[in-house]
């Protein structure tokens, strides 16, 4: 039977007076981590906007089991959990909730190896898509054509294609998300937990601060991505593709949204000249394209 939030439990795990931004999308997501996993989950942060959401007191902003780390080792430090778990006989799902950069570009090392090793943990990318906690400066993760305080005149490099690359790890499970989609999101989750060895969801994550929208549109926003081609959902069990129910539709090109509708809800890409919009439409073609020729999933 599927999902319906009726099956879903009412215990918080983003408690009251948290520090979080409005319309933040990291907040949304853990509750629905609290709602897939409860209090099986243990938490390792590094460095990010989560840490402001626990507030300068640990626990009084999440309700969680959480260890913070450094941003380069992550899931080394998750992997040592797991291990010290399992030799202790006790349950537990360990997750890394890491964002854009520590997960694809200072966190990369240690996550490579632990997906090589198939550590049993989950690793969740929280992708912003820029360095939020720290100025909004630009990641591996900034899509091309994007203003961060480091990219003034708008990135000029095409968005590294992080689930591509785990499932090149051979690892049990990759899987994407969104927070516009939370049934979606908390079934993967628990999929993830029911299995034995390194998993990664990427949850795309729009932030109002760091995107430049009003932050009453964050799920609004994380649709029409989904509606305009721009982020596809699916899941990868042992190497085999497979698109996600909300994504389906969008198959067909002739389906989605423009792109153009997409980019012109956000400031951050205000100044992106013609030619990049053009070239941003191009890469969401080719990437359907290359996603449906390894799921070998045609337009119905």
């Amino acid at each position: 039977m599927p999902l319906t939030i009726r099956d879903l439990p009412r215990e918080k795990y983003v408690l009251p007076g948290n520090a979080a931004c409005p319309g933040c999308p990291e907040a949304m997501g853990l509750r629905y981590v609290g709602m897939a996993l409860g209090r099986k989950a243990i938490l390792v942060i590094p460095a990010g906007c989560t840490s402001i959401i626990q507030g300068l007191h640990p626990g009084s902003g999440l309700s969680f089991p959480i260890i913070n780390v450094a941003f380069a080792s992550s899931d080394a430090v998750a992997e040592g959990v797991a291990v010290a778990k399992e030799l202790l006989g006790e349950d537990g799902v360990v997750v890394v909730w890491a964002g854009d950069g520590a997960t694809a570009d200072i966190g990369f090392a240690t996550l490579s190896g632990a997906a090589e090793r198939n550590g049993n943990i989950i690793h969740i990318c929280v992708d912003n898509e820029a360095y939020m906690n720290t100025g909004i400066q630009r990641s591996s993760l900034t899509p091309r054509g994007a203003w961060t305080t480091t990219t003034w005149k708008g990135k000029t490099e095409p968005k590294k294609n992080m689930p591509l690359i785990m499932i090149s790890h051979g690892v049990p499970y990759v899987a994407t998300a969104s927070v516009a989609y939370p049934l979606d999101f908390i079934e993967k989750l628990r999929k993830a937990a029911s299995l034995k060895g390194f998993k990664y969801i990427h949850l795309h994550a729009p932030c109002p601060t760091g995107w430049r929208f009003d932050p009453s549109e964050t799920v609004e926003i994380a649709r029409l991505a989904i509606e305009t081609g721009m982020w596809v959902l699916l899941e990868a069990e042992r190497g085999v593709i497979t698109i996600s129910a909300p994504s389906r539709p969008y198959i067909d090109k002739r389906r989605r949204k423009s792109v153009v509708e997409y980019l012109k809800r956000q400031g951050r890409f205000r100044e992106i000249p013609e030619e990049l919009v053009k070239e941003v439409e191009k890469e969401v073609d080719e990437y359907w394209t290359m996603i449906l020729k390894l799921s070998s999933q045609q337009i119905q």
